[in-house]
């Protein structure tokens, strides 16, 4: 039935545009070059206001996952990668409960991408209808049937841009793909941002620097009781503090040593004798998949929560997925009951101690769904142990030691235990990234470290093969 299904959609699939493969190796310093162009669209994108709009005050449903989502409020990046996460976290699902079988053929992996891809046209498409029938951008009436359309189009088109220059990085023309680049930019603007940000904001205590760094020369100079000033830059509420930014950095460099864990098998060539060589099994087996999807599912809960709660305010069943407050300011509702309030993080130890029950049951939700996500992910990626070992197969290699038949048995020791403690790591970092008050959100740095890493890990590799750092790129 699965499968029927995913044939099914076949039709759809080819008339989806699609980038086509390189038809030959594409050289580094291309693959920068298209890396950047893909980036400077994505920013020009993010600077480019919704023609049509009337005001874009309303709050924002994604306003706890913008950074992550690399949604940008009132322009053409007001979606966002959420639709292409989303579509890949519901197909992962589907896969994952044997609703939908993937094949191991490319054939089969192609057809299951290409559904993906039209998922994630759909659902920019019902997302960009939600946003104008809900008055995100002014009453639906008073803008005109026109005008609606207009802002429609103009949200699918920019979703569509986004999954073609995600489509593009992936199919070898760049670095990485677009979803990690867009996140790692978005994350680490945010971090520059609430370390040396100039703006300044009057909270009551007189005008203050939004910079974290910046506040803390501002209030040395402008102080008389330096002590106090210092205490004042290292703690100050509402606003980025210094321990903020020095809670940032200590995850950074948990996170990186914890990217060093890894059981290395031994393998050797069956074809040659004495070609011997090592397959490396990574604590963070999926990298930051995980998080992604798991902030997927939470944003899309949010989106939906949200929107409900505006039409059907006060309603029994509504107020059990969540209760939504606009105190903390006229773009941010944040929850404050129903299931939405128990999968949002503590605001600090304090709150923590004040709830512990919410504590509790935010850290089991985020360690459970990413450990979930972790296992399932490798079964629909080809990074399971069955793949691995048929990818081996093809290099002509074996597990020193075994048969090519008890090969699979030997994987499946390591790569599901990997994939599931893995995700849970990464889960309880999140956790103590968000306790500690890390700029961003605990995801976020997550985020922003893994995919740092990853494009580390590219540049090594892509030097190991030309030779040198000249070579690289001149």
């Amino acid at each position: 039935m699965g499968f029927k299904f995913l044939e099914f959609l076949k039709p759809f699939c080819a008339i989806i545009p699609e980038v086509a493969k390189p038809e030959r190796k594409i050289q580094f310093r291309e693959k920068v070059l298209w890396t950047a162009i893909t980036l400077f669209i994505f920013l020009v994108c993010c600077q480019i206001p919704l023609f049509g709009i009337m005001s874009s005050d309303s709050a924002d449903p994604f306003y706890w996952m913008k950074v992550i989502m690399a949604t940008s409020r009132g322009t053409l990046m007001e979606l966002g990668i959420t639709p292409i996460v989303t579509s890949s976290l519901i197909m992962q699902l589907l896969a994952g409960a044997k609703v939908i079988e993937v094949g191991d053929t490319p054939k089969d992996r192609a057809l299951f991408n290409g559904a993906q891809k039209l998922f994630g046209m759909i659902i920019t498409l019902g997302q960009a209808i939600v946003y104008v029938m809900t008055g995100m951008y002014g009453d639906a009436y008073e803008i005109g049937a026109g005008v609606c359309m207009l802002i429609v189009v103009q949200l699918f088109i920019s979703g569509l841009i986004v999954l073609l220059l995600d489509e593009l990085l992936q199919k070898g023309y760049g670095l990485g793909s677009g979803i990690s680049l867009f996140i790692a930019t978005n994350i680490c603007e945010t971090i520059v941002w609430k370390s040396f940000s100039p703006a300044t904001i009057n909270t009551g205590r007189g005008t203050e620097f939004e910079g974290a760094v910046i506040a803390l020369f501002h209030l040395l100079a402008t102080r008389n009781d330096k002590v106090k000033a210092l205490r004042e830059a290292f703690y100050r509420q509402n606003l980025p503090n210094l321990m903020n930014l020095v809670a940032t950095i200590l995850v950074f460099a948990v996170v990186i040593y914890f990217q060093g864990f890894r059981v290395d098998l031994p393998i050797k060539s069956a074809r040659y004798r004495g070609q011997n060589s090592s397959y490396p099994i990574k604590l963070f087996y999926t990298s930051n998949i995980p998080i992604i999807l798991q902030s997927a599912l939470v944003s899309n809960l949010y989106f939906i929560s949200q929107m409900l709660a505006v039409r059907f305010g006060g309603n029994f069943i509504i107020n059990l997925l969540g209760v939504w407050s606009e105190a903390g300011g006229p773009q941010r509702s944040y929850p404050i009951g129903g299931l939405c309030y128990y999968m949002s993080p503590p605001e600090n130890l304090e709150h923590m101690a004040n709830d512990p029950i919410h504590a509790i049951l935010y850290i089991c939700f985020m360690l459970g769904s990413c450990a979930f996500f972790s296992k399932t992910w490798i079964d629909v990626s080809g990074s399971s142990a069955k793949d691995v070992a048929k990818q081996l197969k093809e290099q002509g290699m074996v597990m020193r030691g075994f048969r090519e038949t008890s090969m699979v048995k030997e994987l499946n020791r390591y790569i599901p235990t990997a994939a599931a403690f893995g995700g849970l790591c990464i889960g309880g970092l999140s956790v103590i990234a968000d306790l500690l008050g890390a700029i961003g959100s605990g995801t976020g740095i997550l985020l922003a470290v893994t995919i740092i890493y990853q494009y580390f890990e590219i540049f090594v590799k892509e030097q190991a093969e030309v030779g040198g750092m000249g070579a690289l790129l001149f």
